[in-house]
């Protein structure tokens, strides 16, 4: 490695299962790929030709697992093999609604509770959340359930109140605010990035590659629906960024069908579609009484429902890894 610091290379290691790589991502220009291929701990070079390198599964083989700390329990796992069901309001309206919401949550199948205290919203004159006071009712709500949470930053200066929240969501406004992003990645803390509302799956990537490269490998990609010309929903969701990005990155990723769709109405198909497409986890609106909601109560199901969502997408879970089995099984075997 000091070799490579000597020649004024910016780079990366990734410590795989079996391995451990080096990724190069600047001062590569005129770079002599033999001779770095010549070096006696060097297996082999390969140049990356797509725009985001650290995100890039050609540099990452194996599926990535980020892992949420639970006091007392095993973390919760999302990635690889494992899926996650988060849940929680669109805001924090109180310590109580709060608080009462993620008792609830914890026994239909939540494993993580979401709930907006920043909220960044395109008329000035929508609710714009409890800020400091919400982080705090959110903290409570994690040490009377032992749920973690995750809640969205909007700025930069926030970063100091995030402390103890145990996995920071990026919104889609701040998709490409990468002095944000790059502040992120030098934490370990598990960062939720979602996709840019006009974003493609390189932009999507690229935004990924500012986190990691500063050294975070907590990055989890949600897919949350994009604009399209489309008015019949809130916006288009793209269920095949799921497998697309499967392909492409490392990374785990999931869904948002509350923001997609922006109607509870169409929750459910769309969380269904997400784990028959592979998703490793949904994050999903919920709230005791949508009508009254402060934010986005249209979007938002209920406890109940909730409950029927938890239930038919782990049976579609278990359909779908058995399912896959017996094909794979069946080709192997001739059939």
């Amino acid at each position: 490695m000091s070799r490579l610091r000597d020649m004024k290379l910016r780079f990366y290691e990734i410590d795989d299962l079996h391995s451990r790589s080096v990724s190069i991502v600047c001062g590569i220009s005129g770079l002599d790929t033999d001779m770095i291929r010549a070096m006696e701990i060097v297996e082999d070079v390969k140049r990356i030709d797509e725009p985001y390198k650290a995100a890039n599964r050609k540099c990452h083989p194996a599926d990535t697992v980020v892992e949420i700390p639970v006091a007392g329990s095993d973390p919760v796992k999302i990635g690889g093999g494992h899926f996650c069901m988060i849940a929680g309001p669109c805001s924090v309206e109180s310590e109580g609604q709060i608080i009462g919401i993620a008792e609830k949550l914890k026994t239909l199948g939540a494993r993580i509770l979401r709930g907006g205290v920043f909220k960044l919203r395109s008329s000035p004159y929508s609710f714009q959340g409890l800020g400091t006071e919400g982080i705090g009712f959110l903290l409570k709500a994690k040490a009377q359930t032992g749920l973690p949470v995750v809640t969205e930053i909007a700025d930069i200066s926030q970063l100091p109140e995030f402390e103890k929240i145990d996995v920071i969501q990026v919104g889609t406004r701040n998709m490409q605010n990468f002095l944000l992003l790059k502040e992120l990645g030098k934490l370990q803390k598990p960062v939720l990035l979602k996709r840019g509302a006009s974003s493609t799956i390189d932009e999507w990537l690229m935004a990924a590659d500012y986190i990691l490269s500063g050294g975070n490998g907590n990055v989890i990609l949600c897919e949350r629906g994009i604009r399209t010309f489309e008015t019949a929903t809130r916006n288009t969701l793209d269920i095949a960024a799921v497998p697309v990005v499967k392909d492409f990155s490392h990374l785990p990723v999931i869904v948002d069908p509350s923001h997609a769709t922006g109607y509870a109405k169409y929750v459910e198909s769309m969380s269904l579609a997400s784990v028959a497409a592979g998703a490793h986890g949904l994050i999903i609106e919920v709230h005791d009484n949508p009508e009254a909601a402060l934010s986005d109560g249209q979007q938002s199901i209920t406890p109940g429902e909730f409950a029927v969502l938890s239930k038919k997408a782990e049976i579609l879970r278990k359909a779908k890894v058995l399912a896959d089995s017996d094909v794979t099984g069946g080709i192997q075997n001739g059939f």
